[in-house]
């Protein structure tokens, strides 16, 4: 009997509400029908049983045999039966139609519904719908359990939106720690760049010292060999000797430039010689002859500056191309102009056909010892250099890749009018 009584009690525990309550209201419209039938019946034929015998008492007839008595004295109480039958069976279906159709679907079913929903709602992350309105919520159990949860949503949601700004705060506090960390990572990369520059500044200036007496003693003796010799072949040979020596010379100068900062006379300056006169320094290394070099710059392209800062800045980008291309390959400097908001610019663009610059040294190709040459020749300083010229000129430089190969440099200075002498 436990067993089946447990059976039944979880059989019953697993319905819906719905069929709970309408079990539960049946079984009990059926006990007060039963209660009601088994309690008026004997009353009712009682007093039928009384009413039969004081009738026949009155008509002189016996009781047991009331043969004489109207039809409806025979059997009262099967009249009562019937009508209390109709009446237990019309309260019934009323007190079902009323709790079905009002009671309970306004009171129970609607708020287990809305519930429901709301939880859906919750789980789908629906916010707007997962709360449910004041105005359908009750006072009485389900409406406390409908505000109460309505009040855990909302701590819910506000501590949710503090964790998110929490969050946030936390990843813009990182964010801002890897940015210093990159500042002090870049600081200390500057601050050993700058140490290497001033002891490489201090090595320049001490070579350019000591290599200025010599050449100034070679430059004199070929100059007096220039003098006395008449023979066409040694001219010519001394003549290659002499530019050799003022190649020496102007690179002695250049490294007493990077070792101190030095004044320049500010003029306009043509760019198509410039760049010619560079090619020709160039030039005087074995592999320009293998290279065809182009010089497309307008001649009435000029720009405003120092003609030996320039030069160099030009020497620096043009021999970066040359010791970049193959033997065959081809370097091109082109000019045009630009319009900027302070003023006209003119771009010098240096490319050549060679392997290009490589993508992770190209963000940091600027930067003083970055090469791409692992060479003893490349010493990383040449576009630095060159960086540093076109910022003194108020102008600025960049590097890129060409899409047909090969490397690009762009340099854009202040352009420049020439006086009608200078033209």
């Amino acid at each position: 009997m436990r067993r089946v009584a447990a059976k039944l009690a979880r059989a019953f525990g697993g319905l819906k509400v719905r069929y709970k309550l309408m079990i539960l209201h049946n079984l009990f419209f059926l006990v007060l029908a039963g209660a009601a039938w088994f309690s008026l019946i004997p009353v009712l034929e009682e007093a039928s049983a009384r009413a039969r015998g004081h009738q026949a008492g009155l008509a002189g007839l016996s009781a047991e045999e009331p043969r004489g008595l109207p039809e409806t004295y025979h059997d009262p109480g099967r009249r009562a039966k019937l009508n209390l039958l109709v009446v237990l069976g019309g309260v019934y279906l009323l007190g079902v139609l009323l709790l079905e159709l009002f009671v309970m679907p306004l009171y129970i079913y609607r708020p287990l519904r809305q519930l429901l929903e709301a939880d859906e709602a919750s789980r789908r992350g629906d916010t707007e719908r997962e709360l449910i309105p004041e105005e359908l919520i009750q006072n009485d159990e389900l409406g406390q359990l409908m505000a109460s949860r309505n009040a855990t949503l909302r701590k819910l949601r506000q501590h949710e939106q503090e964790l998110e700004q929490a969050l946030d705060r936390l990843e813009r506090v990182a964010e801002d720690l890897r940015r210093k960390n990159e500042m002090l990572e870049t600081a200390k990369r500057n601050l050993a760049d700058q140490d290497r520059l001033a002891s490489l500044g201090l090595l320049s200036a001490s070579l350019a010292h000591e290599l200025n007496t010599p050449l100034a003693v070679l430059r004199g003796s070929i100059e007096k060999l220039i003098e006395t010799v008449e023979e066409p072949a040694a001219q010519e040979r001394l003549a290659r000797m002499l530019r050799v020596t003022e190649r020496l010379h102007r690179m002695s100068e250049s490294l007493l430039d990077f070792a101190r900062v030095r004044r320049h006379q500010i003029e306009p300056v043509a760019l198509a010689p410039l760049v010619e006169e560079a090619w020709q320094l160039v030039a005087i290394e074995e592999k320009a002859a293998q290279v065809r070099f182009v010089n497309e710059v307008r001649h009435d392209d000029w720009v405003l500056g120092s003609s030996d800062r320039l030069m160099q800045l030009l020497l620096n980008l043009i021999r970066n191309a040359l010791l970049a291309v193959s033997p065959g390959g081809h370097i091109w400097v082109r000019s045009r102009r630009e319009r900027a908001p302070a003023g006209e610019l003119v771009v010098i663009t240096v490319e050549d056909d060679g392997p290009g610059i490589p993508p992770d040294v190209l963000p940091e190709i600027f930067e003083a010892f970055v090469s791409t040459r692992l060479d003893a020749r490349g010493t990383g300083l040449g576009l630095a250099v060159a960086e540093g010229i076109a910022h003194q000129h108020g102008g600025s430089i960049s590097a890129a890749n060409r899409a047909e190969g090969g490397a690009r440099l762009e340099v854009r200075l202040p352009a420049a009018s020439p006086s009608p002498a200078e033209r």
